[in-house]
């Protein structure tokens, strides 16, 4: 099957004159939330709001604790559909997770590698409460 990509827009709500920037990221339901690069973060001029510890989930890696930078809000758009975020800095390309993907009611399809809106609300995304 392989991996699964996908585009979306990130920008900075914070700086709505600065252009949104379209991002092809690899789509991990396995990982929580969104990472981006140095890159876009400078792009973006997005604010670090603080450290955060993580444990890099990647083959080779010994597990050890990291501090990293998280930065936000961001605004991701995918389609017609968005959401309000932050993101950890790390790695080598933007990442996104389950969190952002279940906020804005997208579905990965392993089989056809891509990611799309889910089927049973195609034009809104749509919850369950609990």
């Amino acid at each position: 099957m392989g991996l699964t990509y996908t585009t979306v827009q990130i920008s900075n709500p914070r700086k709505p004159l600065l252009d949104p920037l379209t991002v092809r990221c690899l789509a991990d339901t396995g990982a929580l939330m969104m990472s981006i690069t140095e890159t876009i973060v400078i792009q973006l001029e997005l604010e670090e709001l603080e450290k955060r510890s993580v444990i890099p989930n990647a083959f080779g890696t010994d597990g050890s604790i990291r501090q990293v930078p998280f930065v936000g809000p961001i605004r991701i758009d995918f389609g017609n559909r968005f959401c309000f975020t932050g993101a950890f800095v790390l790695g080598n390309e933007p990442l996104l997770g389950a969190v952002p993907m279940e906020e804005m009611d997208l579905v990965v399809q392993p089989s056809k590698q891509r990611v799309i809106p889910n089927p049973e609300h195609p034009n809104v995304p749509q919850y369950i409460m609990y």
